[in-house]
């Protein structure tokens, strides 16, 4: 028998006893070793030669002298393991050696013989009685190399390989042996069984020696490294002792690669690992303060790279409890401190509250005590002190606090390494403070030694870092310092320059992109520079790509909102379009600035009809994405365990990357190649077909309208009588004088409004009828949309009215006489209603009102249930009107009764949540139907919906497109036609515009029966509504109702 391995027993047995069992298998069991039984199972037989088998002889002399060689060598390993005796483990060896020499590569034992001699030299290594191990570790590759996958004794060879790999490591410490042993231990253990001598050895001491000596190399962030640190983790599962170091050292390499390549897939999975590592390590366990810690700092990675709220409230929070594990008198104490301070700045910079930065100076300066001359961690923490200081000055301009930061940056600069990676985050923050100093006293030492700091911290960078956007930031703010002392032309083009290198780093996350992006538009203005609009258009193009990381409608409002002077941006763009005689691109800029919520909620709802035609394939694999990510952002929607919802987010980014692939395959085809993007003119000004659009553009720049024609390019109305401070100041009298009306008994006259309305007319209206009157020669009684932005929204632009009298005693016609007038959210909303139209169906009525909401919910509503009654006499008996009020007006109920039917008239109390707009809701008598629920439910059979709610057409003044509105919601679920209401609704009188309104509505369907229900007809019949009741219903309840859509 020619055995390999080590000597476990010796086996004494007589050949009687040996042959007894008649060729049967049968078990010889050894001695316990390593808690295991071994036992070996043999098979005897015998075998008579004859005269004619000399060469099969001659083979079976030399098999017996191998296994002579092979058994010697293993009884003098036996007698070194014993004995420590050199001389042994020299004869074992010599005859090992023979037994190769006599197995050429071709004999079937050559890998076992290979393995003999291996181990025998690889024991005498162990014992430091043989030096070479890299011949040892040779022959257990070529024992590998025989033994591939699936021979069974491929386990043993991979066993092989791995200790003798391991042990090297353990004398030399070369970091290669452990890389290779690391993904051998992989493959090896699911190989063992349970049990199992081999399994003894490799889960035991083995993977645990490759886990700790892993945690002993430096931190790689490359993706080979990344791929063993994983494998790390596959070899610790739930349970074992060291999953929580091989957590912690994935997440290490991964936030290592978000560092340098920024990409938010990174961070996110070191989140996540870090959340685990926490868990297996509560308080108590010796590594619960290093993985509090460790995950505190990961989400403040996050917060700065992705600006989300919650991200740093919890790393706070970590902080603080890290901080109580490390009390006074704690060696590490300074680390804790320094780290809190940190997230104190960042909290600062984001609420502006003094205490939060003073709390965070007190913390650097305890810090700092306790990092005294020498202390190898000084240099940090006077960095962080002067960065306190520093942001502490550009709240309260207090001088010492920037001389202290400027001498506290120095000091922190002389005692760190050249070569520190972090050293280039000192030289841009001691940059920044030279360049605040110079502007006090304008000595042009500072701001030079500035940009020369700025550029040596460029140089210490790579290409892609993100942290090159920091330099680019900073060398801006030294240019533009320069520039505003000097006015010299080219400071601010190199200023402009490094805007535009800011906000396109491409590894530096969003937040700080747009915030440069946004500071880039608002110099350009100032110093009037032609890069303006191109500025605008990549703050649109970041905001863009920011919010479609966000998978709630929610969130990404949130994420719209959380940047200073972003409201203002399409405005503002379409102001700088205008003054640039750009008029086309100022329509282009204004719809893509403010319809960007719908616009990024509609992208998962856009037909596909022309494209099925074109390219099926195509078609279904953009409509099932579609779908995926759709489910993926409501399921995201109401998760609320963190470390769930920090998966769910990574898996909506997932999803979100194939469906962009998707739309940009979808583009390679000519016809589709602006598929989703933002409109050009020539495809909005398919919105004027039945009639002019009038976008009113209120900017701090300039106020004017903009009439999109029938065809032909936009033509400009300036409206030089009114700044963006006066029309605030008109909304704001508005807003009192229709609250002062309410008050009023109906027959007292509203000369506040009418005043108000008079103003509309001259500053506004009039410059407006006049182009459309004399350049455009509109008819009388045509349609016309208006598009209002900004404080527009809430100024009943369709009421404007001269309130003159001429010579002959005939009224000077008010807008309403001379057109009628419609409202629309945002251009594209209009295209999409027109483009449903296409589809007829049968219409159904539903009625819904709610007289009685559940407590604190609201008044009763007196007068609903009568007008709900009102309505179904007036709808076409034909046309299946059927009623929902009561304790059936449900939020379901409510829900249902929309998909159902294609004409809705809602009776109940409406509220707009200014806060939060997607929680405007109506109220039913359980829950609020909310404006979330409206548009997160497809209503394919929608036509028309009359809201006679309160608050239902005022739209958010936070967003950047002020268009959230329950009307808006409605139409962008899929209602064609809609009448909505701007301030508070009086139920009793009310009814009197709802009658006069359906009469005229179906006028002309009372013989022609229910497919004469026309929706289009709903602005015409407004108009002739508001006109008939002018004796029974306050002027203010009048102006209350607007018409939005087809």
């Amino acid at each position: 028998m020619l055995g390999s391995g080590e000597a476990i027993g010796k086996l004494k047995i007589s050949w009687d006893k040996l042959l007894d069992h008649g060729g049967e298998p049968f078990d010889l069991p050894f001695p316990s070793v390593y808690g295991v039984h071994p036992s070996l199972t043999l098979k005897a037989t015998v075998v008579h030669t004859c005269d004619d088998q000399n060469d099969a002889l001659s083979d079976s002399f030399v098999d017996s002298k191998i296994a002579r060689d092979t058994d010697a060598g293993h009884a003098r390993l036996a007698r070194y393991v014993t004995r420590a005796t050199v001389s042994h483990l020299n004869h074992a060896m010599q005859r090992f050696q023979l037994v190769l020499d006599q197995c050429p590569v071709s004999h079937p034992d050559h890998a076992t013989a290979l393995t003999n001699l291996a181990w025998a030299r690889l024991i005498g290594y162990i014992r430091n009685d043989l030096q070479d191990i890299d011949a040892t570790t040779s022959l257990f590759r070529d024992a590998l190399a025989l033994r591939p996958q699936h021979h069974p004794d491929h386990p043993l060879s991979l066993c092989n390989l791995t200790q003798a790999l391991t042990w090297r490591h353990n004398k030399k410490s070369t970091a290669a042996d452990i890389r290779e042993a690391v993904p051998l231990y992989h493959e090896l253990l699911p190989l063992c069984p349970e049990g199992t001598y081999l399994r003894s050895i490799v889960a035991g001491n083995g993977v645990d020696y490759v886990i700790r000596g892993c945690n002993d190399l430096p931190i790689d962030a490359s993706d080979e490294g990344i791929r063993l640190r994983r494998v790390v983790l596959e070899l610790c599962p739930l349970g074992h002792q060291l999953r929580h170091y091989a957590l912690h050292w994935l997440a290490q390499a991964m936030e290592a690669r978000f560092q340098q390549c920024g990409s938010i897939d990174d961070i996110d999975e070191t989140i996540q690992l870090r959340r685990e590592a926490v868990s297996l390590c509560p308080e108590g366990h010796a590594y619960c303060y290093a993985h509090l810690n460790n995950l505190a700092v990961s989400l403040e990675f996050r917060f700065n790279h992705q600006g989300k709220p919650n991200d740093l409230d919890e790393a706070i929070y970590l902080y603080e409890e890290a901080l109580r594990l490390r009390p006074v008198g704690h060696e590490s104490r300074d680390v804790s401190l320094g780290n809190l301070g940190s997230a104190l700045i960042s909290r600062f910079n984001k609420r502006g509250d003094i205490d939060v930065i003073t709390r965070a100076v007190s913390l650097y300066r305890e810090a700092l005590t306790l990092s005294p001359p020498g202390h190898p961690r000084r240099d940090t923490t006077l960095n962080n002190l002067a960065l306190a200081l520093q942001t502490r000055y550009v709240k309260l301009d207090v001088s010492e606090d920037l001389n202290e930061a400027i001498d506290r940056y120095r000091e922190s600069l002389r005692l760190s390494r050249l070569d520190d990676p972090e050293r280039h985050v000192t030289l841009l923050n001691l940059s920044s403070a030279l360049c605040s100093r110079f502007m006090q006293t304008q000595e042009n030492e500072d701001v030079e030694e500035a940009i020369t700091l700025c550029q040596e911290s460029l140089a210490a960078l790579s290409s892609l870092h993100p942290n090159r956007h920091f330099s680019y930031k900073e060398l801006t703010k030294a240019y533009l310092s320069r520039y505003q002392i000097l006015h010299d032309p080219a400071d601010l083009s190199l200023a402009i320059e490094n805007f535009r290198l800011a906000s396109r780093h491409p590894t530096q996350g969003f937040p700080g992109r747009i915030k440069e992006a946004i500071g880039w538009a608002c110099e350009a203005e100032i110093y009037q520079h032609e890069s303006a609009l191109e500025a605008y258009q990549m703050c649109f193009e970041l905001f863009d790509g920011h919010v479609m990381t966000r998978s709630s409608v929610i969130s990404r409002r949130e994420a719209a909102t959380a940047f200073r002077g972003a409201q203002s941006l399409p405005v503002d763009a379409a102001s700088c379009a205008i003054r640039s005689d750009n008029l086309r691109q100022a329509v282009e800029l204004a719809e893509q600035g403010r319809g960007q919520q719908w616009s990024l909620a509609s992208r998962l709802r856009t037909s596909v009809e022309d494209l099925v035609s074109a390219n099926p394939t195509l078609a279904r694999n953009y409509l099932e994405l579609s779908k995926l990510v759709s489910d993926a952002a409501q399921s995201a929607a109401i998760i609320t365990d963190r470390a769930a919802a920090d998966r769910a987010a990574t898996e909506y980014r997932r999803l979100t990357k194939q469906w962009e692939a998707a739309v940009a395959e979808i583009r390679e085809i000519r016809a589709f190649s602006r598929f989703l993007l933002p409109p050009l003119y020539e495809d909005l000004q398919a919105v004027a077909r039945q009639g002019p659009v009038i976008i009113l553009i209120a900017s701090q720049y300039s106020c004017s309208a903009i009439i999109v024609p029938t065809s032909g390019d936009p033509h400009h109305v300036p409206l030089p009588s009114l700044s963006l401070a006066e029309l605030t100041n008109l909304k704001d009298r508005f807003a009192r004088a229709i609250r002062d009306a309410s008050k009023m008994g109906p027959k007292v006259p509203r000369n506040d409004i009418i005043v108000l309305l008079r103003t509309v007319w001259d500053a506004i209206m009039l410059p407006i009828v006049n182009v459309l009157q004399h350049d455009l020669k509109l008819k009388f009684n045509s349609r016309i949309w208006l598009c209002p932005t900004a404080a527009f929204t809430s100024i009943p632009l369709h009421a404007a009215h001269p309130f003159k009298t001429n010579a002959d005693r005939s009224k000077e016609p008010c807008l309403e006489d001379l057109y009628i007038c419609s409202y629309t959210p945002t251009l594209s909303a209009l295209v999409r209603s027109r483009q449903l139209m296409k589809k007829r169906i049968t219409p159904s009525f539903v009625t819904i009102g709610q007289s009685k909401p559940a407590a604190g919910k609201g008044k009763a509503l007196l007068a609903v249930d009568n007008e709900l009654e009102l309505v179904h006499k007036l709808v076409p008996a034909t046309a299946n009107c059927t009623t929902i009020s009561g304790d059936a007006a449900t939020r379901a109920g409510a829900l249902d009764a929309l998909q159902q039917n294609t004409w809705v008239h809602l009776a109940c109390h409406g509220k707009q949540d200014r806060t939060q707009p997607y929680n405007s809701h109506f109220v039913m008598r359980d829950e609020h139907l909310t404006l979330l629920d409206i548009i997160d439910t497809d209503i394919p059979r929608a036509e028309f919906a009359f809201l006679s709610a309160c608050h239902t057409a005022v739209g958010d003044e936070e967003t950047p497109d002020e268009v959230i509105h329950l009307a808006a919601g409605l139409q962008f679920s899929g209602f064609k036609s809609v009448v909505g209401t701007l301030w508070e609704v009086d139920d009793s009188v009310a009814k009197h515009v709802v009658e006069a309104f359906y009469k005229n509505m179906f006028k002309d369907s009372e013989n022609g029966g229910a497919m004469d229900m026309d929706c289009t007809k709903a602005a015409w019949a407004l108009n002739r509504a508001t006109h008939s009741v002018k004796t029974k219903v306050p002027l203010e309840q009048r102006m209350v109702f607007v018409h939005i859509g087809v």
